[in-house]
């Protein structure tokens, strides 16, 4: 069964085909955005449904419908928690241990997380009890960062090397190596040690290594992936577009637009791709050092796909150039060509272009004069016999 298609492809599909001029088809709108003309019908009867035009369920009332069912598959999950602790508890012979009735309950298919809040424990002691222990070694590292934390809250203008000693008369001692990677792995640095950004403030940490190293190749599809976001003023105010695009074949398998360009922009764009291509486990989704894209939600959202994450470095565009050409493009043939009055005039113009010209017309010469689409349907099937 094929992957459904983004809401928001839909939306923007239906907002094409409801715009189209005089003498295009939807036979020709279907065609343009790879979809079948069946499909492209149904989507807009939903949207007319949406607007009230039509009868029938909208995605609001079914979305309803499921938060209920939910709801009530909760409550009888907290309420068999609730019985089987009263029947632990009333076992006057046993130790009164948790733990193992939650973990009781997990093999009975009750989430943990339900457990442990009808109960009032802790997540994190509970995992810990079910690993039985932690390493040597990590407790070690944790007796030493307390020891160089409290020297570096005693003393802010203190460096790491100043702070050895400290820990070392606190009975912490280690090695001075080990003690600038403590610190600088939790940012204790002295407040006269580093010099600050020309404009005052510093550049985010990156949450990633950079395993690209502008190496801008890949042998398959789903093998290593770029994104970045860029903007344009339209006579309403600024539109945002983020991106993720193949390097095997150029092809943009995922976008998001908004008018904020906030982190949600970044995982509505990997959410998109994930359900164009949901095989992609293991691939590298590489970006710049932007606050979205370390943001703790579009981090969550690499894990929960099973993404590798890579971050170039700052200020350096060549990192994640491959991407900038492709904004390069957008800029010279869909932003510049005039004056945009609305975010929706524009939003529809850069959708078609992607979906229409850049997916399906445009041919490139390192991809042997072919489309992303045909290179993508000659080559795979070659890379994958392979």
């Amino acid at each position: 069964m094929p992957a459904p298609y983004p809401q928001e492809f839909r939306d923007d599909v239906v907002r094409v085909a409801r715009s189209r001029e005089d003498g295009v088809t939807i036979a020709q709108i279907a065609k343009d955005f790879g979809v079948h003309e069946m499909t492209l019908h149904k989507w807009m009867r939903q949207a007319d449904v949406e607007a009230g035009v039509r009868h029938g369920t909208t995605r609001e009332d079914a979305a309803e419908t499921r938060d209920l069912k939910r709801r009530v598959r909760l409550l009888e999950q907290e309420n068999e928690v609730l019985r089987r602790a009263a029947a632990y508890l009333s076992q006057a012979n046993l130790p009164k241990r948790f733990y193992p009735l939650v973990s009781e309950l997990a093999a009975e298919n009750i989430p943990v997380a339900v457990s442990l809040r009808v109960l009032k424990l802790s997540r994190q002691p509970y995992y810990r009890w079910l690993k039985h222990q932690v390493t040597d070694a990590e407790l070690v590292e944790a007796y030493r960062a307390n020891a160089l934390l409290d020297a570096h809250r005693d003393d802010p203008e203190y460096g790491y090397r100043f702070l050895l000693g400290e820990a070392a008369e606190a009975g912490e001692v280690m090695s001075e190596r080990t003690a600038w990677r403590i610190c600088r792995d939790n940012q204790w640095w002295s407040v006269f040690g580093k010099k600050r950004a020309k404009n005052g403030k510093r550049p985010g940490p990156p949450v990633h290594d950079d395993l690209v190293q502008r190496d801008f190749s890949a042998d398959d599809v789903n093998e290593l992936w770029l994104t970045d976001i860029t903007e344009h003023w339209t006579d309403e105010g600024k539109l945002y577009l983020c991106a993720i695009k193949d390097v095997f074949s150029g092809r943009i398998v995922g976008y998001s637009i908004s008018d904020r360009m906030k982190a949600r922009l970044a995982v509505n764009a990997l959410d998109n791709a994930i359900s164009r291509r949901p095989d992609a486990a293991g691939c590298i989704l590489h970006s710049d050092r932007g606050s979205q894209f370390r943001s703790r939600k579009f981090v969550h959202a690499l894990n929960r796909h099973h993404l590798i994450g890579s971050m170039g470095q700052v200020g350096a565009a060549g990192d994640n150039a491959a991407m900038e050409s492709f904004f390069a493009l957008l800029q010279k043939n869909v932003l510049d060509r005039k004056r945009w009055r609305t975010r929706e005039e524009l939003r529809i113009a850069i959708i078609t272009w992607i979906e229409r010209t850049y997916h399906r017309r445009r041919r490139q010469a390192r991809l042997g004069r072919l489309t992303p689409i045909e290179y993508e349907t000659i080559m795979n099937p070659v890379a994958l016999a392979a």
